[in-house]
C-alpha cells in the first residue's frame, strides 16, 4: 500500500534517526560546507543547537544551554564579546537560555566550539527531539522560601542525557523538565511535560510529580511524592520510558501528553517503574503558594536579588559587560529567569548603577517574525505598545506568540496573546487573539480563547479594559480575579460582555454574582443584545466585531517575503 505524502512528511524526521543517529553524525560537522546543506543536515544540526532554515540559508541561529539560568559573570562577559565580534543579536529564551542570531556561515563552527568550550554551557540538545534546558526559579538556594535547592539535581541530569548516544536527537519529541524547591511560587512552571514541585509527606520535604505538560496544557499530578535524592533518577526513568514508549507515528501527536493521552496516566507510571526499578510514595501535600516579586528581592543571606529588565528578552553587549562587571564587583551570581529578565544575585543593597527600562518585566515575548520564520509579527516591538506600567505594577503576567506555536507561553500567563494574520481589517492584515482563564500557581488550568479576533490596533485598549475591571473586582492579584470571577461564566460571554463595553464606553462591572442575561440587559437596547438573545453570545459579538473594525474594501493577505526580512 502506497504511503500518503502526509504520512511521510510525518515520520520524515523517525526515518532519519534510524538511518544515523544523531550522535554518530556529530563528527561530521567539522567537515561541513554550511553554505550548502542538505535537508539531512539542517535536521541533525538542530540536535546540537544549530539552525538553519531554508527561507534564510545564509544566515544562523546557535541556541546555548543554561542549566537552571545560572550563566554566570564570567560567561555571560565572554557571549557578550562573540556577540560584539560577529555583530550578532542576542536574545534570553523563556527557558532561562540564550539564542544568538545573525551568524554567517564562516563564523558557524567557531562560536559552536568556543561556546561549548565554556564551563557549564552547551548547545547540545537545545532544538529537536531531546531533553531541553532544565529550568527552575531564578532565586533558588538562594531565596528566603527555599527547602531544596534545585541545581544540584538539575546537574546530575544534565550530566546523564546531554550527550547520551542513546538520547541525543533520539526521543519521539521535545521533552521539558522544570523543577523548584520553593515555596513561593510566581512561575508557570506547570507548563513543562515533567514538573517537580514543593511538598511534604510524613514530615519530610521533598517534590510532588505532575506530567503532561507543554505549551497548551497544565501537567497533571502523578500522585507520586519522591525524596530529592530520588528526583533525578526517577526523571532519568521518564525520559527512558518516554524514549521506548512514547508515540512516533504522528509529529503533532508524539509529546510526553500525548503518551498519556493514548495509555493512560497509571500505563505510563508502569512503564516508568519499569526503568526506576523502585516504589515510590503517594503525593504529598503541595507547600507551592503564589508571591509576588519586585525588581529587588531579600535573600536569605541578608543580601538583595536584583531583576534586570530586559527588553523582552533582547540584550545588547554593552548592558551584558555592565550587568557583568558590576556583579564581578561584589562576586554576584548572574542567573537568566524563565520571564527573559536577568536576577543578580548577592546585591548589598537597594543601590545599583543601572536605569530601570520602561518594559514590563512580566511580559514573555516569543522571538517574533525578525527571528523566527514562523511568527506573524515582530513581537517584541509589538510588545512596547501593551499598557505596559499598569501590567508591572500589578504584577500581570502575559504571554506573547507570534504563532500558535506559543512559545510565548500565551496559555500559561494572566493574559495571553497571539498574533495572527486575516483579511477581515482591510490594509490592517494583522490581529490578535487573547486568552483567559489559567490558573498557573497551582496547575489548575490552561488559559483559553475569549477574543477571537480583534486588531492589532485594539490590543492594548481590550488589554487595558481588562486590568481596569481586575481593579474594580478587589480581587488579590490577576490570578484569584480570573479564578472567582472570569472563570465563573463561558468564554463565549466573557468576549462579549468586554466587547459590548468597548462598543458602548458603558462602565459596567462583571459581578459574578449576577447571571449572563441580567449583566447583558444593562448595555441596553443595543442591536448585540437582541442578536444574543435570538443566536447566542458568540454571533453577537460577530456582529460588534464587523461593526466596529471590519474594512469595506477587503485586503489581500500577503506574508513577508524571506528575502525581505530584516537580518537575524
Amino acid at each position: 500500500m502506497m504511503m500518503q505524502p502526509e504520512h511521510l512528511t510525518e515520520k520524515r524526521y523517525e526515518k532519519y534517526k534510524s538511518a544515523l543517529r544523531p550522535y554518530d553524525y556529530f563528527p561530521e560537522i567539522e567537515t561541513l560546507d554550511f553554505e550548502s546543506l542538505a535537508e539531512s543536515d539542517r535536521v541533525y544540526l538542530q540536535d546540537f543547537g544549530i539552525f538553519n532554515s531554508e527561507l534564510e540559508e545564509e544566515m544562523f541561529m546557535l541556541r546555548v544551554r543554561v542549566p537552571g539560568g545560572r550563566v554566570g559573570a564570567e560567561n555571560f562577559k565572554a557571549i557578550a564579546e562573540l556577540v560584539e565580534k560577529h555583530d550578532l543579536t542576542l536574545l534570553l529564551t523563556a527557558r532561562s537560555g540564550m539564542q544568538l542570531h545573525g551568524i554567517e556561515p564562516e563564523n558557524v563552527l567557531e562560536l559552536f566550539n568556543r561556546i561549548n568550550a565554556m564551563d557549564g554551557l552547551s548547545t547540545w540538545q537545545t532544538f529537536g527531539d531531546n531533553v531541553r534546558n532544565i529550568v527552575t526559579d531564578p532565586f533558588d538556594g538562594r531565596g528566603r522560601s527555599c527547602e531544596i535547592e534545585s541545581y544540584p539535581i538539575i546537574q546530575q541530569l544534565h550530566g546523564y542525557f546531554l550527550k547520551n548516544p542513546e538520547l541525543v536527537g533520539m526521543l519521539p519529541r521535545r521533552i521539558s523538565i522544570g523543577i523548584t524547591g520553593m515555596r513561593e511560587n510566581s512561575w508557570p512552571l506547570f507548563s513543562n511535560d515533567l514538573f517537580f514541585g514543593l511538598a511534604e509527606r510524613e514530615g519530610e520535604k521533598g517534590f510532588n510529580v505532575y506530567m503532561g505538560g507543554k505549551n497548551t496544557e497544565v501537567s497533571k499530578p502523578a500522585d507520586i511524592f519522591l525524596p530529592a535524592e530520588e528526583v533525578a533518577d526517577f526523571a532519568r526513568a521518564v525520559v527512558e520510558a518516554f524514549n521506548r514508549y512514547g508515540l512516533r507515528e504522528k509529529r503533532m501527536k508524539s509529546r510526553l501528553f500525548h503518551m498519556i493521552e493514548h495509555y493512560g496516566m497509571e500505563q505510563v507510571k508502569a512503564f516508568i517503574g519499569e526503568f526506576y526499578g523502585k516504589t515510590w510514595c503517594p503525593a504529598g501535600k503541595s507547600l507551592l503558594r503564589k508571591r509576588h516579586f519586585s525588581d529587588f528581592e531579600p535573600l536569605s543571606d541578608g543580601t538583595y536579588g536584583y531583576r534586570y529588565r530586559t527588553d523582552y528578552g533582547l540584550v545588547t553587549p554593552q548592558e551584558i559587560r555592565a550587568v557583568s562587571d558590576y556583579a564581578a564587583k561584589y562576586r554576584a551570581d548572574v542567573r537568566i529567569g524563565i520571564d527573559q529578565q536577568l536576577y543578580i544575585l548577592g546585591v548589598p543593597d537597594k543601590s545599583v548603577p543601572f536605569e530601570v527600562r520602561d518594559t514590563s518585566p512580566t511580559v514573555v515575548a516569543c522571538a517574533g517574525s525578525e527571528y523566527c520564520p514562523f511568527s506573524y509579527w515582530s513581537i517584541k516591538e509589538e510588545a512596547h505598545y501593551l499598557p505596559r506600567e499598569e501590567l508591572a505594577e500589578h504584577d500581570i503576567k502575559v504571554g506573547f506568540s507570534g504563532c500558535l506555536k506559543g512559545c510565548g507561553r500565551h496559555k500559561h500567563a494572566d493574559i495571553g496573546i497571539v498574533g495572527l494574520r486575516n483579511s477581515k481589517f482591510g490594509k490592517n492584515d494583522r490581529s490578535a487573539r487573547i486568552f483567559l482563564g489559567c490558573e498557573y500557581t497551582k496547575g489548575k488550568r490552561p488559559a483559553e480563547v475569549v477574543f477571537r479576533t480583534i486588531p492589532v490596533g485594539e490590543m492594548s485598549t481590550m488589554v487595558s479594559l481588562l486590568v481596569d475591571e481586575y481593579k474594580k473586582s478587589g480581587a488579590d492579584d490577576f490570578e484569584a480575579f480570573t479564578a472567582n470571577v472570569l472563570n465563573r461564566f463561558d468564554e463565549s460571554f466573557v468576549e462579549l460582555f468586554f466587547l459590548a463595553r468597548r462598543e458602548s464606553g458603558a462602565d459596567i462591572r462583571l459581578d459574578p454574582q449576577q447571571d449572563p442575561d441580567t449583566l447583558l440587559k444593562q448595555f441596553g437596547e443595543r442591536y448585540y443584545v437582541k442578536i444574543a438573545e435570538q443566536d447566542g453570545f458568540a454571533k453577537a459579538s460577530d456582529a460588534i466585531v464587523k461593526a466596529l473594525w471590519y474594512a469595506e474594501e477587503i485586503a489581500v493577505v500577503k506574508h513577508m517575503d524571506p528575502s525581505k526580512r530584516r537580518s537575524r
